[in-house]
């Protein structure tokens, strides 16, 4: 997958995609390999953004405080 901006849900959607192959158990090993591989980048794509999510809803309410 190219590095396009890939939205939260579709990397979620993705994640699940890739988790309903791998517990069919019916992967090759070196394609469970680059399954596993983008499962693990999509994951750290997800934290990314829910980290920033937070840190925006955290500044927002910081601003209504003031």
């Amino acid at each position: 997958m190219s590095e396009k901006k890939v939205s939260y849900n579709n990397a979620v959607a993705q994640l699940r995609q890739i988790i309903e192959e791998i517990e069919r158990g019916e992967l090759d090993v070196d394609v469970l390999s680059a399954k596993v591989r983008e499962a693990g980048r999509l994951i750290s794509l997800c934290k990314e953004k829910l980290l920033k999510a937070d840190e925006e809803v955290k500044k927002i309410l910081d601003e209504l405080d003031q």
